[in-house]
């Protein structure tokens, strides 16, 4: 189900990048694109893209669209292709075979008919218990074993590396329950007109399924639920401060735990879920729990019947018939983030089947489109990153010998993964059927769920993957200090086997650049070479390193991404320091390689310098348009810095982009003196 209570083309490496010269290709950046009419010094972004994104609008169907969300488009076309020869040889399938397994899931998403003639019918067992709650005690048990069907409501639960031991998992247990994006949306003024569609949004729901005795109840069990959410926003926190791992992480006995709740039996939990919690877990955000007993105790039965009835319904919503589907997207969609017309219902289905089958599909995708071959190049481009990473820590002026030798310590033991894992999951205790599209989803909740929280006591597997080989993106995990690349990521403009190396170090070397640039930023840097959060800096350099960190932030806080709205410069630093740290390391990768050939460092294709096409490259990759909602809402939630001010923000800093450009003191694109940032 959609639980927001918790909230590419086939491609092989065909070369390694290692400083040889590459053939020079005139289609690996099409410098027709680039838009005269802007200095490269005054609006780097606007020279490099705004011609391609005034020709390539938003599809309807989008809230944004760029270099990620075409390769994003690409990958989804080739898993469609797989889906439906899935769906089609299910029934001659082997059976039990991931093949139909993804085949009976997709296809009984793109069964209309049966999905709409079912109308609400699957969620009405839910209702009825929910309608039947006499007590509190009888709230508690839902909530229970609604998790232990997969299905949480109220707050997260989850299995990951104990903070302070990272070789064992342990359980952790965190605020949710919202509606809402933030908790900023339930009390600030500019958010009043969204607060009052989803009280619209939540009381046509339960219109749909009859609940209540007609639309002046739904509306008043609506204005419940969104009562009872800002309660729980009002002791939630925000997510600048969920970015510190100290607010995410509070180890207690089962006895410290029931005394902040009284009236929910952790053991009787952490029964019903098959989790082996002994000695303890981290229960994360003890105010928000307590604010949870309190409303055990205060908040009246009808409250709590109207709260959890409605997230039963949202969750199931994109899997029953079409008004529920049409309402989901009228306000998740349209109103949260302008997007215009639903997607195709294949679309919808496909990212259902990743949601429950990602890896298996993932297995699949792999077997076609992403050769051992290219895993093996691949490896060795990300060798050459971490050279240059490894030179930049060793010179940096600020950092003393005592923090660098623990910080090349991290260096050493950086674990790469390309393309996709070395070892696939086990799918056979997964049943699935032809036609029963929400069951099947229900089951493939409920088995994911089992299999994560069936580690929990376990030594932690640091062969597995947390992102599948079809995902156009790439992740660091401080806990396990491994940097992961999918195999759909690893093509232009990223990486092009047809390109110089410029082209390459701009693109993917960034990437990769930036991902290790991870485990030293602003809270990555607070775990050590072993994945726990423990201090390895001296006073003197946590300091220095803070003060650079703030000038970044300030940077980004200057940045307006809509009128009146700027960028959260302390929400997007991790990723802002990954920019910065990982484009100067790319760039100091591509000086290394170039330097094996003289020769081609000095050749010029289309007019420009290698160092030049390394800027163009980067910028490229950041290139898109975004619906003004949709930004919103990011502003609000995204760690990320919106894609325009990506393209500038780390090489504004570099003085090699000012050089390369010619530019002079007092242009935009000029960081220099005391305004310029330089940390990794």
């Amino acid at each position: 189900m959609k639980h927001r209570c918790m909230k590419p083309l086939a491609f092989a490496l065909a070369m390694t990048l290692g400083g040889g010269a590459l053939a020079a290709s005139t289609t690996a950046f099409d410098v027709n694109e680039l838009d005269s009419s802007i200095k490269a010094c005054t609006d780097f972004n606007g020279f490099v893209n705004a011609k391609w994104v005034a020709a390539n609008p938003i599809p309807a169907d989008r809230t944004r669209w760029g270099s990620f969300d075409a390769l994003r488009e690409d990958s989804l076309n080739v898993q469609h292709a797989i889906v439906e020869k899935a769906a089609r040889e299910a029934a001659v399938a082997k059976p039990g075979s991931i093949e139909q397994k993804i085949g009976y899931l997709y296809a009984s998403g793109m069964d209309e008919a049966a999905i709409d003639r079912a109308g609400f019918d699957p969620v009405k067992p839910q209702l009825a218990r929910i309608g039947g709650l006499k007590n509190r005690a009888d709230v508690v048990g839902y909530i229970r074993d609604s998790y232990a069907r997969g299905e949480p409501v109220l707050f997260r639960f989850f299995g990951n590396a104990d903070f302070k031991d990272s070789d064992r998992q342990i359980a952790y247990a965190g605020q949710g329950g919202l509606g809402l994006p933030t908790v900023d949306y339930y009390s600030k003024s500019d958010y009043a007109k969204i607060r009052t569609a989803y009280v619209a949004h939540i009381a046509k729901l339960l219109e749909l399924t009859g609940t209540g005795t007609g639309a002046a109840d739904a509306q008043q069990q609506a204005k419940s639920v969104l009562a009872f959410e800002t309660r729980l926003a009002a002791v939630s926190l925000p997510p600048v401060e969920m970015r510190n791992p100290q607010n995410r992480y509070h180890y207690v006995s089962l006895a410290e735990a029931d005394k902040v709740t009284p009236d929910f039996d952790w053991a009787a939990f952490f029964k019903a879920q098959g989790a082996d919690v002994k000695d303890g877990f981290s229960l994360s955000q003890p105010k928000f729990f307590a604010e949870v007993q309190k409303m055990l105790g205060d908040v009246p039965l009808a409250q709590w019947q109207a709260y959890l009835r409605y997230h039963a319904i949202a969750n199931a919503a994109p899997y029953l018939s079409a008004p529920f589907q049409q309402e989901d997207f009228a306000f998740n969609a349209q109103t949260l983030n302008g997007q215009k017309e639903m997607k195709p219902r294949w679309k919808r289905v496909l990212d259902a089947t990743n949601d429950g089958m990602g890896m298996a599909l993932g297995q699949l995708y792999v077997a076609d489109h992403f050769s051992p071959v290219s895993k093996q190049r691949a490896e060795e481009l990300v060798a050459n990153l971490r050279a240059a990473f490894r030179t930049r820590i060793e010179q940096l002026e600020w950092m003393s010998d005592e923090t660098r030798q623990k910080a090349l310590q991290k260096w050493a033991t950086f674990v790469p993964k390309i393309g996709y894992p070395d070892k696939w999951r086990d799918w056979s205790g997964l049943a699935l059927t032809p036609h029963n599209y929400f069951g099947n989803v229900q089951a493939a909740n409920k088995f994911n769920y089992d299999y994560a929280i069936a580690k929990i006591g376990k030594p932690v597997d640091r062969t597995e993957w947390g992102m599948t080989p079809q995902t156009v993106n790439a992740y660091y995990s401080a806990q396990k200090n491994e940097i992961v690349f999918p195999a759909a990521i690893l093509q232009p403009p990223f990486f092009d086997a047809n390109a110089d190396d410029a082209i390459n170090y701009g693109g993917i070397g960034a990437v990769i650049g930036h991902e290790m640039g991870h485990g030293y930023d602003d809270q990555g840097s607070k775990f050590d070479a072993h994945g726990n959060n423990v201090n390895w800096w001296t006073a003197a350099d946590r300091t220095a390193f803070e003060a650079r960190t703030t000038k970044l932030g300030t940077q980004f806080d200057g940045y307006e991404a809509l009128p009146g709205k700027h960028v959260n410069g302390q929400l997007t630093m991790g990723e802002n320091i990954g920019d910065l740290g990982g484009l100067n390391a790319a760039y100091t990768a591509l000086q290394m390689a170039l330097a094996k050939n003289p020769a081609e460092a000095r050749r010029k294709i289309d007019g420009y310098t290698q160092d030049q096409r390394f800027f163009l490259n980067w910028a490229r990759v950041w290139r898109g348009n975004i619906r003004p909602e949709a930004q919103l809402t990011l502003l609000n939630t995204d760690p990320h810095a919106p894609a325009q001010f990506r393209a500038i923000g780390a090489p504004s800093n570099m003085p090699e982009f000012a050089r390369a450009f010619r530019c002079k003191a007092g242009d935009a694109m000029v960081r220099d003196g005391a305004k310029q940032v330089k940390i990794w």
